[in-house]
């Protein structure tokens, strides 16, 4: 079941919140609910996606990206996800989710999202993401201009160059 209520109170915190620049971070507080365990008694695996669903919301309500999405009818999507999970987050315990924008090259936007409590990473996801255009797909660089960063071309990590080489691998 996809958490609608938590989709619609970061809908209004990032609506009425400070816009922030497209390479800050965006931090999101969660709980623990019964309905987000499985049958170890944690947070489901299937969840974490889920949840990072709502980081990316976040992220794209509080940098503008949401309006540009929409005035030029470009669909978001996902092309994959790597993720490691470190340590369980057991029920009814709050954690902060972290999103933020890495890194793109021709076609793909690179994500970072974490999940942190007490101090310590529980998980870390990388994520890639482009947008499908009546054209076809919208180069990341124009909607970091649109977005208003016209700073230097943003180095690739190695984590992410090692990713790439991977999915190229495995086509």
């Amino acid at each position: 079941m996809y958490p609608l209520f938590r989709l619609l109170k970061i809908s209004a915190a990032g609506l009425a919140g400070k816009r922030i620049d497209p390479l800050a971070f965006s931090r999101i507080r969660f709980l623990v609910w019964p309905n987000d365990i499985d049958t170890n008694f944690h947070l489901n695996n299937g969840r974490y996606l889920t949840l990072m669903d709502l980081g990316r919301w976040d992220l794209a309500l509080r940098t503008g990206l949401v309006g540009l999405v929409i005035k030029n009818r470009w669909q978001p999507l996902a092309g994959g996800v790597a993720i490691r999970f470190r340590r369980p987050l057991p029920p009814f315990r709050a954690y902060d989710m972290t999103s933020r924008l890495l890194c793109w090259d021709h076609k793909w936007f690179y994500m970072e999202q974490c999940f942190v409590q007490d101090g310590r990473a529980k998980a870390r996801a990388l994520v890639r993401l482009l947008f499908k255009g009546r054209d076809g797909n919208v180069p990341p660089a124009d909607i970091g201009r649109a977005l208003g960063y016209h700073g230097p071309d943003l180095e690739i990590p190695e984590e992410v160059l090692r990713w790439q080489e991977m999915v190229e691998a495995s086509r």
